[in-house]
């Protein structure tokens, strides 16, 4: 089973390169975390690998640090594997200064000058 959100019309015009990183996604809306794999990687979005146990994250916002990138994207597809894990297939948006705003919150020592 294949879901698909409409959150471009780009389809892909930049090809994606192996990119195999432990990574950490946070979910926008409620700062929760999940830990992926990522597979291959474009500027454009990121393919990523999920356990079975993941939420339901279709066509939501997240900011994902993997390795020495940290990628602020919308999840555009979640496709089930035959062995109950999930691809997943995330677009790249542009930084808010509503998320840059959070990332500097939340990154490094809040209590340093």
């Amino acid at each position: 089973m294949t879901l698909e959100a409409d959150v471009t019309t780009d389809k892909r015009k930049i090809g994606r390169v192996e990119f195999k990183a432990p990574s950490v996604v946070v979910l926008c809306d409620t700062g929760e975390t999940i830990y992926v794999q990522v597979e291959d990687a474009s500027p454009k979005g990121m393919g990523l690998w999920m356990k079975d146990d993941r939420p339901d994250i279709m066509g939501m916002d997240i900011i994902i640090v993997a390795d020495t990138v940290i990628m602020y994207a919308t999840v555009a597809r979640i496709e089930k594997r035959a062995d109950g894990t999930y691809t997943v297939g995330i677009s790249a948006k542009k930084f808010t200064p509503e998320v840059l705003e959070y990332l500097f919150k939340h990154i490094g020592n809040p209590d340093k000058d």
